[in-house]
């Protein structure tokens, strides 16, 4: 089975979509600002130097700029941490 172009003859094109490579920080609403985050200590430290927001173990976003000891730790983060975490680690 042959098809033909609707319009006459032509060429064929193929249609490719670029993929958006800036990146979105959307901040989550919510009790970031009371408490301290765990999160991958390079990418804290990374946020720190770049003012760029990182993900928390309790999936907050945020950008990491006061000293964390000032602050309670997040219950989810140590919680997630304690339980999921540090059960992962083959060291342990």
């Amino acid at each position: 089975m042959t098809t033909t172009p609707e319009n006459g003859g032509g060429t064929l094109t193929d249609e490719r979509v670029d993929e958006q490579t800036s990146t979105d920080y959307r901040y989550d609403a919510g009790d970031h600002e009371k408490f301290s985050h765990y999160a991958p200590k390079d990418k804290i430290m990374q946020a720190m130097i770049e003012g760029t927001p990182v993900r928390a173990l309790c999936g907050k976003l945020w950008v990491p700029s006061r000293d964390p000891s000032r602050f309670p730790v997040c219950p989810v983060c140590k919680d997630l941490y304690e339980n999921v975490v540090q059960n992962d680690d083959p060291s342990s």
